[in-house]
């Protein structure tokens, strides 16, 4: 029967670059993999082939050879030393998952790439890093606006004292994991094909606690309540988020720890309301004020500050306090404060007040015209 041709069963041309037949033989190889199809001889079979094939075309001298002789040269008495230079394929192939392996980033049967990823094999490892946490804490805005150190409590996995995170109880020791011998992987056979998988006595770190430690059950790690000082800068929002390196979980088997996220929230201002780095709020003022002018002192989230008030006035008019407003985070110049005035009017009056609003009204002809004149120029098209 006639060997089938290495190009064709792999998809390519013969001209192919080295790159193109690795991604053509990556998924061919997913395609045919014995764990992507139980049971199924034929693309048992098929992944053998596909192996072999790419076996020879990898390697330059036995592509050269076999493009000249095609599979004459890998037979006979010249077959060695057509074949030399990449494993002796005259003397049959190596392990065709050692191929698939090196095709997806896992040199010698080593730890971590994408066969891992995708078949559940697993390297050798020296310890899981702790997970991030997140911490929610609301300030007020004259904390948000000066800054602020507060002390959080949360609870945590943190290093056990009794075994300094090592999992083995004082005076035993972590030893070499019986199983797999610290390689972290066992290798069972399936037939021809041998599959590589994580130990499962140690989890795939190679070591194993010879006495686990009481405190933690081995785990290395114990959940605790932690207090933690936090400096706050001054200008942060609502959103505006602080990093603590290395204030998350304790990592198991030696990994580093996570790190610790505090996310802000300002509670709402009775008087003020925020507008990127300015503050904005609105100022009652009396109309003998706002006729005549003068100076009020108004309130700031640094005590008070003084406005004046121009005579004449008018309601809703808006005034800036310079350097008023929030720090800038990014060290820019300080927001300002913005002051909205409004005029109040008398709700009640005395005899004498009365008298004295009377005639200023018959004065300034205010009887006759009760609207300034401007406006009821703009309104008399509605009448």
């Amino acid at each position: 029967m006639a060997k089938e041709d290495y190009y064709e069963l792999l998809g390519v041309a013969k001209t192919v670059s080295e790159e193109d037949l690795k991604k053509a033989y990556r998924k061919k190889a997913v395609q045919f993999h014995p764990d992507k199809n139980p049971g199924n001889k034929e693309a048992e079979e098929m992944f053998k082939k596909i192996s072999h094939a790419y076996e020879v075309l990898k390697d330059p001298e036995k592509r050269a050879a076999y493009d000249r002789y095609g599979h004459a040269a890998f037979e006979g008495p010249g077959a060695g030393a057509a074949a030399r230079g990449a494993g002796g394929m005259g003397g049959g192939f190596h392990d065709p998952f050692d191929i698939f392996r090196e095709v997806f980033g896992q040199q010698g049967g080593g730890g971590g790439g994408i066969f891992d990823e995708m078949f559940g094999g697993s390297g050798r490892e020296s310890g899981r890093d702790g997970s991030d946490l997140r911490y929610d804490l609301e300030i007020t805005m004259e904390e948000a606006a000066r800054g602020v150190e507060k002390e959080i409590s949360f609870r945590k996995l943190a290093s056990c004292e009794r075994c300094d995170g090592s999992g083995a109880e004082p005076g035993s020791k972590r030893v070499t994991c019986p199983t797999c011998r610290g390689a972290g992987q066992v290798r069972r056979s399936g037939g021809i094909i041998v599959f590589t998988q994580t130990c499962p006595t140690c989890g795939g770190a190679g070591m194993k606690v010879e006495k686990p430690c009481t405190a933690c059950r081995g785990e290395g790690r114990v959940a605790k309540t932690t207090k933690l000082n936090v400096r706050i800068p001054p200008g942060v929002d609502t959103g505006s988020r602080l990093r603590s390196a290395g204030n998350g979980e304790a990592g198991s088997a030696g990994g580093s720890a996570g790190d610790l996220y505090i996310v802000l929230s300002v509670k709402e201002h009775e008087l003020f309301e925020r507008q990127g780095d300015d503050l904005f709020c609105e100022i009652p003022i009396k109309f003998t004020l706002a006729t005549l002018g003068g100076t009020i002192e108004v309130p700031t989230l640094f005590g008070k500050g003084s406005l004046k008030i121009p005579a004449a006035t008018q309601s809703g008019t808006t005034f800036r306090l310079r350097d008023k407003g929030m720090p800038s985070l990014r060290g820019g110049r300080q927001g300002d404060q913005l002051v909205r005035v409004h005029v109040e009017v008398p709700q009640t009056l005395t005899a004498e007040q009365r008298k004295i609003l009377e005639d200023f009204a018959r004065v300034s002809g205010d009887a006759n015209e009760p609207t300034s004149r401007s406006f009821f120029e703009k309104a008399k098209k509605f009448f």
